[in-house]
C-alpha cells in the first residue's frame, strides 16, 4: 500500500478512465496522490470499430488498445495501470475476477473509488461495471473475507459521467475544475486514435461542465472562473465537520 493518498479507477473498457476521468486524475496526481487505473477490458470488440474496419485482428485490436490505454495513462499521470484482459460486449466478471478485484482494492486502499453510472442501457458492460464495483467494494469491507488482511475502510464511490447522460438518470452533485490540468486530459484523449470521433465531443463536455462549475460556485456574483470541468455523481453519504 501506499504511504501516498491513493484512488481507484474502475474502468470497463480501455478509453472509459480517459474521457470520463482523465481530468480527475491528472489532478489528483499533480497533489501527490497515486492513482491506480483497473481496466478490466481493452473495449477490442465494441468500442474498436475503427480499428475493425482496417481489417485488424483480435490480437492486434487489442495489442491496440492496450498501447493506447499505456500512453493516455502516462499522460495523467497514473501511479499504476492495472489490466485485467477479462473481454467486452458482454463485459463480465466470474467469482476468480471478483476476488481479483477485491484484492486490488485492499492493497490500494483508496480515498476514493470512481466508475461508471448505475444506469446504462446504450451499454450495459458500463453499468454491469459498477454493480461489480459496488459488490467489491462491499467484499472487501468484509472482515471474513481472507482474515489477517486489512480491510477496506468507506470510500466514496464517484460516478463519472455517461456518454448519453440525459438517457442514463445520472445526477451529478460535484464539480471538479480541471482547467489547470485540460492539456493532460486532451493530450491522453488523442492517444486514443481509435475514437477520434470523441476528442472533441469530450471537450464540449468539459467546457459545458465549466459552466456549471462556475454557476454553483457564485455565478456572476463572485464564482471562481472555470474553463474545464468534469461532473461526479457520489454513492454514499459525506461526513462532514462544516458546510
Amino acid at each position: 500500500m501506499s504511504s501516498k493518498p491513493t484512488v481507484l479507477v474502475i474502468s470497463a473498457h480501455a478509453a472509459d478512465f480517459v474521457w470520463r476521468c482523465g481530468g480527475a486524475i491528472a489532478s489528483h496526481a499533480e497533489q501527490g496522490y497515486d492513482v491506480t487505473v483497473a481496466c478490466l477490458s481493452f473495449g477490442e470488440r465494441g468500442e474498436s470499430a475503427r480499428l475493425w474496419k482496417e481489417g485488424k485482428s483480435l490480437q492486434e485490436v487489442k495489442d491496440i488498445r492496450r498501447k493506447e490505454a499505456e500512453t493516455a495513462a502516462e499522460a495523467l499521470g497514473v501511479h499504476a495501470l492495472e489490466c485485467f484482459d477479462l473481454g467486452d460486449y458482454p463485459l463480465h466478471l466470474e467469482k476468480e475476477d471478483k476476488y481479483r478485484l477485491v484484492d486490488l482494492i485492499r492493497k490500494v486502499q483508496p480515498k476514493f473509488m470512481m466508475s461508471h453510472s448505475q444506469y446504462d442501457p446504450y451499454n450495459t458492460d458500463h453499468m454491469y461495471m459498477t454493480q461489480v464495483t459496488l459488490e467489491a467494494r462491499m467484499i472487501a469491507q468484509a472482515w471474513g473475507h481472507n482474515p489477517g488482511e486489512k480491510v477496506l475502510g468507506a470510500p466514496q464511490l464517484y460516478l463519472f459521467e455517461p456518454h448519453q447522460t440525459e438517457q442514463m438518470g445520472w445526477k451529478p452533485d460535484t464539480f471538479l475544475d480541471i482547467t489547470s490540468v485540460w492539456d493532460k486530459k486532451r493530450a491522453a484523449m488523442e492517444c486514443m486514435q481509435g475514437q477520434v470521433h470523441l476528442w472533441d465531443y469530450y471537450t464540449r463536455v468539459a467546457q459545458q461542465r465549466a459552466n456549471h462549475f462556475k454557476r454553483n460556485s457564485g455565478g456572476q456574483s463572485g464564482g471562481r472562473d472555470c474553463q474545464y470541468a468534469e461532473g461526479f455523481q457520489s454513492v454514499f453519504p459525506r461526513t462532514v465537520d462544516t458546510l
